[in-house]
């Protein structure tokens, strides 16, 4: 039973899509009702850190559900909120860092960047108000967060509402911005965020805002490791607050708890959300560096944000548990070690005509699509390449998240592979091997 609008009571997102009907999950795979299995090789979008069906989260949501299912976080606190945050705070890379919990990634940007120009404006910097981006980037779908993102197919209809922010280019090495290679290019990419803040006057800019390896947007590109200590010190020199968006990398999904922690990154701010609760409970988070909020205290104010489910005690509990399995699995240990073996045998591929490039960290991997790849011209927009692609995949039983429009802002194609912490070498193979059948059947049927 596919579910499909105008059938149902459900407003779909995808209006012509048919949705299969799930009813249960187990470790790295689901299951639907007509017993079909699906490898869910992308983790939902890049969530289900530690695989479906964990009996303890679940556990703990009904347990604290039992006890306390709500509470306004403006009046009262709770047990899983201040264990949750003492626990994510000993993982950040600065000192004293302080957690806002609120539920969706999108929140979490919004609340950082209304933090960072409430802290000018409490400094007595009040023009301090721009924050600068990257293209391509993406950082959510409310209005400000789709404003600092560099998705133009979510965009286009919306330009009239968006508060359009400055962007400079994204380091990403293989659609680099002056067609340059790295190391020889001088990490002009980095070096452009000082050019932006003179163009624009520091006066007037709050914050950047990075992913820290690229997440749909650029398809799991690693920058350079001297990429992020040229901009930390960027934003030292011209007071400027750093906000890392650890949405997607965080939790553990790149084999550390932050990606941050790859590069020896301290940013200012850091926004979590997906794997932190592995997706049995909708919550993110906003880290952010004490003396950041000691300003606005000193003032004898308050930080002016507040959302109805902030520090949701289900969702905290949930938290909790989550980080309990990584730490008692040695998640992150196996994604590294899976890592690198998913990567190996996806390397493989790269032979295929239309395969351009394969890059990532942990379990976290892109493959983009080409129509020429000596010119990594990508394929038309017309053409849906990666539409048919994952259409065959979930013929296959395979589930991958795609994403379109990097290579220009309209056109390109690449899918993300981010399963479960959990998987194990056979479900790599097994991705391997489907991903091959795709392949196959792509050319055998013309689309190329």
């Amino acid at each position: 039973m596919n579910l499909q609008y105008p059938n149902g009571y459900v407003f779909y997102r995808n209006l012509h899509y048919s949705y299969p009907m799930i009813t249960h999950g187990q470790g790295a795979y689901i299951f639907d009702k007509q017993g079909k299995k699906y490898l869910d090789a992308s983790g939902g979008a890049a969530v289900v850190n530690i695989g479906h069906g964990v009996k303890e989260v679940a556990e703990a949501i009904h347990t604290q559900a039992q006890k306390c299912g709500y509470l306004n976080g403006m009046q009262f606190s709770h047990h899983p909120v201040e264990k949750l945050a003492e626990q994510i705070s000993r993982l950040l890379p600065f000192d004293e860092g302080k957690v806002y919990f609120l539920t969706s990634g999108s929140e979490a940007v919004e609340a950082s960047i209304k933090l960072s120009r409430q802290h000018w404006v409490e400094k007595g910097q009040i023009t301090k108000h721009l924050v600068i981006s990257r293209n391509p980037s993406y950082h959510g779908n409310t209005l400000a967060a789709l404003s600092l993102s560099a998705r133009e197919h979510y965009k286009s209809i919306y330009h009239l509402m968006l508060s359009e922010g400055p962007k400079i280019p994204a380091p990403y090495c293989y659609r680099c911005f002056w067609e340059e290679e790295y190391p020889t290019c001088g990490l002009k990419c980095a070096y452009e965020l000082e050019k932006k803040i003179l163009e624009l006057g520091k006066e007037n800019i709050s914050a950047f805002m990075t992913e820290v390896i690229g997440g749909a947007s650029t398809g799991a590109s690693v920058p350079p490791s001297e990429y992020f200590p040229i901009i930390r010190n960027i934003c030292d020199k011209y007071e400027i607050l750093l906000i890392a968006d650890e949405i997607m990398t965080g939790a553990g999904r790149t084999g550390k708890w932050l990606a941050c922690h790859h590069f020896d990154f301290k940013p200012d701010i850091i926004v979590m959300g997906k794997g932190l609760t592995g997706g049995y409970f909708p919550l993110s988070a906003s880290a952010v560096k004490k003396d950041i909020i000691d300003v606005i205290h000193r003032n004898g104010n308050s930080f002016l944000h507040a959302q109805t489910y902030s520090h949701h005690p289900v969702g905290c509990a949930a938290g909790l548990s989550t980080l309990d399995y990584i730490k008692k699995n040695d998640l992150m240990e196996n994604c590294l070690k899976m890592g690198e073996g998913l990567l190996t045998e996806l390397l493989s591929l790269l032979s295929h005509p239309h395969i351009g490039d394969i890059r990532g960290k942990g379990l976290l991997v892109g493959i983009e699509f080409v129509k020429e790849k000596q010119e990594k011209k990508p394929f038309s927009r017309k053409e849906r390449y990666v539409e048919h692609f994952l259409s065959r995949a979930m013929d296959k039983g395979l589930v991958l998240w795609p994403n379109i429009g990097h290579a220009d802002g309209m056109n390109g194609d690449l899918v993300l592979i981010a399963p479960p912490l959990i998987i194990a070498q056979k479900e790599i193979i097994e991705i391997i091997d489907k991903l091959r059948g795709i392949l196959l059947e792509m050319e055998k049927f013309g689309i190329k």
